[in-house]
């Protein structure tokens, strides 16, 4: 079974939905550094067909979460634990990885919408979530399964 490795933050769920969330108050205070708000990751809601995609292509590949969380956010890696235990509890179990280095995953695909934290450097083949031909789940759901 080929090993796909799927991201959280642009990926998984949708970034801007936690920042509709916050008081007026804390946005001032955090302004430009919202990752480092306490408990961020547990306010954003999963990404338009998220949720569907990962139970799908869980029944054909050897599917992980990998993420990386935050350095000066003390809540940021435990709060992915608890959004993944909330919206993929059967499909995820145990199944988080959470590390800066992304290229130390061998894998066969990696899904993110980023090339940072290793994924420039990922030895399978990354597939560029938010840009042509993958700027949406079922873009992804098509490749992957086809």
């Amino acid at each position: 079974m080929k090993i796909l490795y799927i991201d959280m933050d642009g990926v998984l769920v949708k970034y801007d939905s936690a920042l509709s969330k916050l008081s007026e108050e804390i946005k001032k205070d955090y302004h430009g550094r919202y990752y480092d708000i306490p408990n961020f990751f547990l306010l954003m809601d999963p990404n338009d067909g998220a949720i569907n995609a990962y139970k799908k292509l869980s029944t054909v590949y050897d599917t992980y979460v990998l993420t990386t969380a935050p350095w000066s956010n003390t809540t940021a890696a435990n709060d992915k634990i608890k959004w993944v235990k909330k919206y993929l509890p059967k499909e995820a179990h145990k199944r988080v990885i959470i590390t800066h280095h992304k290229n130390l995953c061998i894998g066969d695909y990696l899904i993110d919408d980023n090339t940072r934290n290793g994924v420039d450097k990922f030895r399978g083949e990354h597939i560029h979530f938010g840009t042509e031909p993958f700027h949406n789940w079922s873009a992804v759901l098509k490749y992957l399964l086809d």
